[in-house]
């Protein structure tokens, strides 16, 4: 029986490995949404399949090793959160293959998308004219997402964590000068921001911290 009680133990100190990553991480699921969830995953996934049947790992050796991938887990989420150069070595960027209805062959080679996968995506999102996307983007996750001509100018991020995104600016077409002007109006520095998008009255503001007045 001890086999047994040893196998259940490590199989609840596993459970609620994932559980506490997952809430800490601020996660509903295990769905990766980029490379660390999905680093996450699998070698959380074979710490516990690997240790799972050793009867000769200890409990204790098991919870050191997971309380040690935790913290590397948890160290690169603050550093990516952090460093925007970080997060672009280890999560990427996403890529325009398409803009204004027009296939970019170099940007979709670099990304390792064949013509076979975008034709592919394209039939998936139900896409039966190039000349109704305005943009589509390759995300990071591998998913490619659209904008059409008639959605394209609002509701995009142009201001994300802090930092101007230049993938919003070239969908709503504005420039980075007229972020500047539009912030500075309303009393803010592209620091405090943590989301900025464009609507119909202009940019909308999501401080870090809230302020008194309209942010609007």
């Amino acid at each position: 029986m001890t086999f047994y009680w040893q196998t259940f133990l490590k199989l609840l100190m596993g459970f609620l490995a994932m559980i506490i990553q997952i809430n800490l991480l601020g996660k509903s699921n295990l769905a990766p949404s980029n490379v660390i969830d999905q680093m996450q995953n699998f070698v959380l996934g074979g710490i516990i399949g690997g240790v799972l049947y050793n009867s000769e790992i200890t409990l204790l050796q098991f919870f050191i090793v997971l309380i040690i991938w935790t913290l590397v887990v948890f160290t690169t989420k603050f550093l990516t959160n952090h460093s925007h150069w970080i997060k672009k070595f280890i999560d990427g960027e996403p890529t325009v293959i398409i803009s204004k209805g027009n296939i970019l062959p170099e940007r979709t080679t670099k990304a390792g998308i064949s013509a076979h996968d975008l034709a592919f995506k394209l039939r998936q999102a139900g896409v039966n004219d190039l000349a109704e996307i305005d943009q589509a983007v390759w995300e990071q996750n591998g998913q490619l997402t659209f904008t059409v001509k008639k959605d394209m100018k609002y509701q995009f991020p142009v201001i994300m964590d802090g930092r101007i995104d230049q993938l919003g600016l070239d969908y709503t077409h504005h420039d980075k000068n007229w972020v500047l002007q539009k912030i500075k109006q309303q009393g803010y520095q592209i620091h405090d921001i943590y989301l900025a998008i464009v609507d119909h009255d202009g940019l909308r503001i999501f401080p870090y911290k809230s302020k008194s007045k309209n942010s609007k």
